[in-house]
């Protein structure tokens, strides 16, 4: 069965994935975790989180809290900045079949302008 699907079609370079199944930004970081416990080349992407600029320590503890219908958090984007994401993380990334869609955050409203 073919699972394949292409995001955003009309773009010269659309991005193709082998399924629609994509690790969301957030809790499944930058991959590199995951890739040590499963099979990340059989997903269709993976989203790293957010990542901003410059390196952010994100909020004070705590930042997760249990509820009686799960878990919220507030990690307060926690990164380690896109110069440092290029330098250490981009060459694993190279290595993977797996494409990797990246995350960035702005941290004012003119970062996004």
């Amino acid at each position: 069965m073919n699972l394949s699907v292409e995001l955003a079609p009309r773009c010269k370079r659309g991005l193709f994935l082998a399924n629609p199944v994509m690790a969301a930004s957030g809790t499944f970081g930058y991959g590199l975790e995951m890739a040590k416990e499963l099979d990340i080349q059989r997903l269709g992407a993976i989203v790293c989180k957010g990542t901003t600029l410059r390196r952010r320590r994100g909020n004070p503890q705590p930042r997760t809290v249990e509820t009686p219908a799960g878990m919220l958090n507030s990690i307060g984007l926690q990164n380690m900045g896109v110069e440092a994401l290029i330098r250490d993380i981009a060459p694993v990334w190279a290595t993977w079949r797996v494409p990797v869609v990246v995350n960035v955050a702005g941290e004012s409203i003119e970062d996004y302008a």
